[in-house]
């Protein structure tokens, strides 16, 4: 998901139980923003305890500017109920974009992600080709079925519907 947008901004709501429970996604490595929403009410406390876990966390998983990039990841809070936050959000998003755009490194994401789309784009047509695939439609039912049960590993069944998309002499017969 980081490389189809520009902003990366998480967000995470207080309270959860196990507050870095999105280190354990990797999902925060790659925030350019963290913000812990519902900050207000008998939440505000855990909205506040949850920025200084993740802004801990952060620091932890990103100690140092070595990608590049003049920006260094933060978390904020915010409240929808009140709209504490939400003005300070928006011109935090702001700045990021203009010290990406004086860097060069706007641009720089964008060439990239063009050529992500690019590949991106070949997955799914070639995906899109092997599934309409006559012989692999009509393997693959009873290969899914298979794979399920545990009777045959996902890789011997891939490997299996690859050699018949591809024509290849199947060696061993799945059954």
């Amino acid at each position: 998901v980081s490389n189809m947008v520009d902003l990366f901004l998480l967000l995470i709501p207080p309270g959860g139980g196990d507050e870095l429970q999105g280190i354990k996604k990797g999902i925060v490595e790659v925030a350019d923003m963290v913000v812990v929403t519902k900050a207000d009410g008998n939440l505000k406390t855990a909205a506040r305890l949850a920025k200084t876990e993740y802004s801990r966390a952060l620091r932890l998983l990103r100690p140092s500017l070595a990608s590049g990039t003049p920006w260094a990841p933060f978390v904020m809070t915010v409240s929808s109920h009140t709209g504490e936050g939400i003005a300070e959000v928006w011109e935090e998003m702001l700045n990021f974009k203009r010290e990406v755009l004086q860097c060069g490194l706007f641009e720089e994401k964008r060439r990239m992600q063009r050529v992500s789309w690019l590949w991106s784009h070949v997955r799914s047509e070639l995906l899109d080709v092997f599934r309409d695939h006559t012989q692999v439609r009509d393997l693959s039912v009873e290969l899914e079925h298979q794979v399920r049960d545990g009777a045959v590993s996902p890789a011997t069944a891939a490997q299996s519907l690859l050699d018949v998309f591809l024509s290849r002499d199947v060696t061993t017969k799945v059954t």
